[in-house]
């Protein structure tokens, strides 16, 4: 019983939550780093004196950062632990927003990605929810998939 109620309250509480390759690892209140950026390399022709030549090298994408999270599972933990130990495993996954309705309303897919980061929950005897302040996720894409419904 008190497994479903924690349950409907991860669901209620926590609009943003997370899969690791195909699989929900957890709910979080906030989500940052949803940004790439496109770099480039100016040049400057002899002559043209009235602007700079801007020409695109790469795209950088910063870590994701997930904060304020609750989950059931250890599966963030463990991948940070195997990152810890040396042994690097880069997944893809998903941000998942929800509508007032818990429908799928927005979904980021980032690719290759693994913990760089983790901070631990402050503590509280009186709270039963296995709780994540935050960890940190670098990643090699991102990709906003376009909603079906629309």
């Amino acid at each position: 019983m008190a497994r479903v109620r924690l349950r409907y309250n991860y669901a209620a509480t926590y609009r943003f939550h997370v899969e690791i390759d195909g699989l929900r690892v957890g709910g979080f209140s906030e989500v940052s780093g949803l940004t790439a950026e496109t770099e480039f390399e100016e040049y400057a022709e002899g002559g043209v004196n009235s602007y700079v030549h801007r020409f695109p090298t790469r795209i950088r994408y910063e870590p994701i950062v997930l904060k304020r999270g609750v989950t059931v599972a250890t599966d963030l933990w463990d991948w940070y632990a195997d990152v810890i130990e040396g042994n690097v495993k880069r997944k893809n996954g998903a941000i998942i927003l929800y509508d007032s309705q818990f429908g799928e309303f927005r979904r980021w897919n980032f690719y290759d990605a693994y913990p760089v980061k983790w901070v631990g929950p402050t503590l509280n005897a009186s709270d039963s929810q296995v709780a994540v302040e935050s960890i940190e996720l670098v990643h090699n894409g991102l990709k906003l998939v376009p909603d079906e419904r629309r």
